[in-house]
């Protein structure tokens, strides 16, 4: 069983997707919540 690994040769597309639509959400996430600040810090001001 051990013998029949072979590295690089699985298909990680999913992976891949899954992991680019991660880091596109937590992106977005932080740019909205960077934004609701400012926009607290200029009506409060």
């Amino acid at each position: 069983m051990a013998d029949d690994y072979k590295p690089g040769e699985m298909d990680i597309s999913v992976q891949e997707k899954t992991f680019a639509g991660f880091i596109s959400m937590v992106t977005k996430g932080a740019i909205i919540c960077i934004l609701v600040l400012i926009f607290i810090a200029l009506v409060n001001a």
